[in-house]
């Protein structure tokens, strides 16, 4: 990932920064460890596609991404030796984290509420916002006390 995104500093901090949040709530929460590597996963990698959005629709928005991520996620995890129904899911939660309304497991959840975390302070989003993003999209008990902790 590090090397894929060259040195987009930016980037590279946002990937490890949603890495570090999501592992955390996957270990407080009691995620089993095939989910937990599902998580991990994903979270590293799953804005992979902005490169390829902004090259093709010359747009990083969450929609493109969603488009482009699971491809070059596919590609980037080719040597890597993991069970097809797992590279599934990773590339199914790459190729829908901007897209609240399909979360349907709490590996899904957990990468969402991390990414969150993250763009809640990269993005320096409202008081308001950050209210109506923990009363529509958290869920987890860890997520909520973390967002709730740092920013309201």
């Amino acid at each position: 990932m590090i090397k894929y995104f060259d040195n987009d500093i930016k980037r590279i901090n946002h990937a490890l920064k949603v890495y570090g949040f999501a592992s955390s709530i996957a270990r407080m929460e009691n995620v089993p460890t095939e989910k937990t590597f599902i998580i991990k996963s994903a979270s590293l990698i799953h804005d992979i596609g902005i490169k390829e959005a902004e090259k093709k629709y010359g747009s990083s928005s969450g929609h493109f991404q969603e488009i482009e991520g699971p491809e070059v996620a596919k590609d980037l995890l080719s040597d890597v030796n993991i069970d097809n129904y797992l590279l599934e899911r990773i590339l199914y939660l790459i190729g829908n984290h901007h897209s609240y309304n399909k979360i349907d497991d709490i590996d899904f959840q957990i990468l969402v509420e991390a990414d969150f975390l993250v763009n809640i302070f990269e993005d320096k989003m409202s008081q308001n916002s950050t209210t109506n993003i923990r009363k529509n999209i958290f869920k987890t008990k860890t997520g909520i006390e973390l967002l709730e902790s740092m920013y309201l």
